[in-house]
């Protein structure tokens, strides 16, 4: 079994004064990434909100066992809707739509042009200002967001870092988006890495181990290989700092992505590894601190380590 970095900060023992805001682009990305986390920190009496970006109008859908129900075929935004409300009932967690429209994934060469208004066409300030606002309503001490590059490179993952960053630097400044509450300044921002890869090798060999196929090969060899001229992909920008030890879990999380039925195939490689076999292997959920306004010392094993609920910071530093 894996072992995680030893804790390097005190973890507090009171959670009810907490709370995590956990930001996202698109329904069914708040269950894929952070959702053993975030119901884990319900369980310990914090407030955990999602807030979504977009509706995911531009999605298809990608499970074949719901091609054909009416529903879907004839209103997939809607009911992505529902699955957003069901899954966020199975997490126990609050949760805010922004409010823009789904940007799509733009394929082909060269690549087609967004739609007209679409979250990643909008200037900083409008796509922020939103979320800004829920900040100052919602007061998390805490922002989970995705890095530079989006977690993948998808339009809105893009912008839904670009809002988050906007966000935690700037909800706690008086003068910055005036109009939209009362300044709170959030205390840590992390970017989510449920897709690291030292996890997907982990589990890959677990499944080997056992005499099961892997359906993580492919992906992990990706990662791995070289190009004609030697070449390695990028070693990731930011490492794991981060670990939240939550197996208790598991089980919300996998309900949460089966209530996202039209985006996730209940066969498939998510549900591929068993949560008792998860919580032998890698019991974790991670993360890397991009920005702390609190002292924190590094590994952690606590999103709120070295957090103060009773204490405020009345005027942000630039993250």
């Amino acid at each position: 079994m894996s072992e995680p970095h030893p804790g390097g900060s005190r973890s507090v023992t009171d959670y009810s004064k907490l709370r995590l805001l956990a930001i996202h682009a698109h329904p069914d990305d708040e269950s894929s990434k952070g959702a053993a986390t975030m119901a884990h920190y319900v369980g310990l009496g914090a407030r955990v909100m999602v807030a979504t970006c977009t509706g995911g109008e531009q999605g298809s859908i990608l499970n074949a066992q719901m091609e054909g129900v009416p529903w879907a075929e004839r209103d997939l935004p809607g009911l992505r809707r529902e699955e957003m409300a069901q899954a966020a009932e199975a997490l126990n967690i609050e949760h805010r739509w922004i409010g823009f429209a789904d940007s799509g994934l733009p394929e082909g060469d060269p690549l087609p042009p967004l739609p007209e208004g679409c979250f990643a066409l909008q200037p900083l300030e409008r796509a922020a200002a939103p979320l800004v606002q829920l900040v100052r309503e919602f007061r998390p001490h805490v922002i989970l967001t995705y890095d530079e590059n989006g977690g993948y490179p998808h339009p809105d993952h893009i912008q839904t870092h670009n809002v988050s960053m906007e966000a935690y630097r700037k909800a706690g400044d008086p003068d910055a988006y005036p109009g939209t509450g009362e300044p709170w300044t959030p205390l840590k921002v992390y970017y989510d890495r449920a897709f690291n890869v030292e996890r997907f090798i982990a589990l890959h060999n677990a499944l080997e181990e056992r005499g099961f196929q892997s359906p993580y090969a492919e992906r992990i060899a990706a990662l791995q290989e070289t190009d004609p001229e030697g070449h390695r992909p990028p070693v990731p920008r930011h490492e794991t700092t981060t670990k939240i030890e939550c197996p208790d879990t598991f089980s919300a999380r996998d309900t949460a992505l089966r209530c996202h039925r039209t985006q996730v195939d209940p066969d498939g490689p998510f549900f591929a590894v068993s949560s008792d076999m998860q919580a032998e292997v890698w019991p974790w959920e991670d993360y890397s601190l991009a920005d702390s306004r609190v002292e924190t010392s590094i590994p952690e094993t606590d999103l709120f380590a070295g957090i103060d609920p009773d204490a405020q910071i009345s005027s942000p530093r630039k993250a």
